[in-house]
């Protein structure tokens, strides 16, 4: 990464090559891109998966799992993520969190494609206050992942969908809006005491000099993290709300990521992704592929599988833990 940068080039080379392809594309416009790649890929007999990480990714999976398995509609699909405390983080990182900032934030809303500023009254109406099983309960705000662009399409009558998140600790997250916000994140270069500086390049290793200080003031000494997914619709005309919730200790974005990255790539070795083109994980991948393969490849925190926790809420407001996938 970034993926804004370079995704659509690299799969451009990957078309030109005849390959198959997987990735974990996050940013939403570099997806938008990449999309429109699909007549080429198709073309070219390859098939290439996208955004197959944590969010995007086992996201995706999660929400057709519910759409094709516990629903007859979906009403609502909210996305949160939060994480934080990895040993350490690269500038590409920070480059994406920039950014996420910095674009116009697609959101599904009310049944339409619509945009959001994070730092204007329309991202602001978004924030919310967020539970995360194992990490803690924190401020999210809008973030430019590109399930919002990709489930609308695949979740026929589907009226929002949305994308909330925070890096962690909260000043750490505070620290990058701030540099947004006074707007050192300009490629220009400009002249400092006879050197030319690019601003995003000293605005970037400035905010990882603080990291190490603003984890250990926050005691946050390990890597953590927590994708929350609240599904919204109905079964039999009674309103049902499925929570699907996946956190980890000692473990954090290089594994939340990778993992579901790994068994996408597997998926498509073993010949279980036949489809020509380009696709996010909706489209191509069989939940229950991936979490199968997982059962058997994935070791995290001492079991087996991915540690995804189901809460089903029925339409009287009772409550109640599932376990489908253990």
């Amino acid at each position: 990464g970034p993926f804004y940068k370079y995704g659509p080039i690299i799969l451009k080379a990957v078309i030109e090559s005849k390959i198959n392809y997987v990735d974990v594309c996050d940013d939403f416009d570099a997806t938008e891109l990449i999309l429109k790649m699909d007549k080429d890929a198709k073309k070219a007999g390859i098939s290439a998966l996208i955004g197959m990480g944590s969010s995007p990714g086992i996201a995706n999976v999660l929400v057709r799992f519910c759409a094709d398995s516990m629903l007859n509609q979906v009403e609502a699909v909210d996305i949160y993520h939060a994480h934080g405390g990895e040993k350490a983080e690269g500038p590409a990182v920070v480059k994406h969190r920039i950014h996420s900032m910095e674009a116009p934030i697609p959101m599904f809303l009310n049944g339409k494609f619509t945009t959001v500023n994070m730092f204007q009254e329309s991202g602001k109406a978004l924030e919310e206050v967020c539970e995360f099983q194992d990490v803690g309960t924190y401020s999210v705000y809008a973030y430019p992942h590109p399930e919002t662009i990709t489930l609308p399409k695949y979740l026929k009558g589907v009226k929002r969908v949305t994308n909330l998140g925070l890096v962690l600790p909260p000043d750490y997250a505070e620290l990058i809006k701030w540099m947004v916000r006074l707007g050192v994140t300009n490629e220009k270069p400009i002249e400092v005491q006879g050197q030319k500086v690019i601003p995003l390049e000293f605005a970037v290793a400035y905010i990882l000099s603080q990291r190490p200080r603003l984890n250990k003031e926050a005691g946050l000494n390990q890597a953590m993290g927590c994708l929350k997914i609240v599904v919204k619709g109905s079964k039999g005309g009674a309103k049902n709300t499925y929570i699907f919730s996946m956190s980890s200790r000692g473990q954090g974005m290089g594994e939340g990521t990778g993992v579901p990255a790994a068994l996408g790539a597997m998926l498509m070795a073993l010949g279980k992704i036949k489809d020509k083109g380009v696709f996010p994980p909706e489209a191509c991948v069989n939940p229950l592929d991936v979490l199968e393969l997982a059962k058997t490849k994935v070791k995290l925190g001492g079991g087996k599988g991915l540690p995804i926790v189901i809460e089903h809420i029925d339409k009287t407001g009772k409550s109640q833990k599932l376990n489908l996938f253990g």
